[in-house]
């Protein structure tokens, strides 16, 4: 039976709305980039309207995944595990928040990052994004492994991107490490508190590229089912 007839028969597939959902965690990671820039320049309005756009994005983010959560099939003839489905979303959902986490404590306590951190935050803040971004082209491709039977080339084009995610996350692992390396060179100069919430910003952004990471790690298992 032709795969079109398949999804008229067992239900819409699910993939659209996942997609869409980590397309929408994807831009609240690319809302940190405008945002990060304003908190250097010490542009705190900038910084205000960076941040509510991202808690917007957030949201929507929010209002997607419970959708997908409450009308995900549970026919048994459904091309992924149901559970592996909804394990991929609460990973994408993580992106999503890390990135409101993020713009909420820095605007919240008006963090200044110091000048000698500027362009490797900069920096660290964009390779980031760049696993965020890397996770979604994966997560765009559901539609052709379904096509495909979780077959042939585009199994091996999906693997080369899960790899790339890979690289992109160790290297914004070396570069935390730099990093902190840096703050902790200069922290005696700093207010104590000061410097333990930038520890915390660090982490936090780390933590948004490990969550794409993960998204590339689900959807690698996904595959190999």
């Amino acid at each position: 039976m032709p795969l079109n007839q398949l999804n008229n028969l067992f239900g819409k597939s699910p993939f659209n709305p996942i997609q869409k959902h980590i397309q929408k965690a994807e831009a609240c990671a690319q809302g940190l980039r405008p945002f990060i820039a304003a908190v250097i320049a010490e542009d705190w309005d900038a910084a205000l309207a960076a941040q509510q756009h991202i808690v917007t994005l957030e949201n929507e983010a929010d209002e997607l995944k419970k959708h997908i959560r409450l009308n995900m099939p549970r026919s048994l003839f459904m091309p992924v595990p149901r559970p592996d489905l909804l394990d991929l979303v609460t990973m994408q959902d993580r992106i999503a928040n890390c990135a409101k986490d993020v713009a909420g404590l820095m605007l919240g306590r008006k963090m200044r990052i110091p000048d000698v951190l500027t362009t490797s935050m900069t920096e660290y803040v964009d390779l980031a994004v760049r696993t965020a971004s890397q996770a979604r082209g994966a997560i765009d491709e559901l539609d052709e492994l379904l096509e495909t039977g979780f077959r042939g080339r585009e199994v091996e084009l999906v693997e080369k991107m899960i790899e790339d995610l890979d690289q992109l996350e160790s290297a914004a692992d070396q570069l935390q490490i730099s990093i902190r390396g840096d703050l902790y060179s200069i922290e005696r100069d700093l207010p104590p508190v000061d410097v333990m919430f930038l520890y915390r910003i660090i982490e936090l952004i780390g933590e948004l590229s490990d969550k794409s990471q993960k998204v590339g790690s689900r959807l690698q298992v996904i595959i190999a089912r």
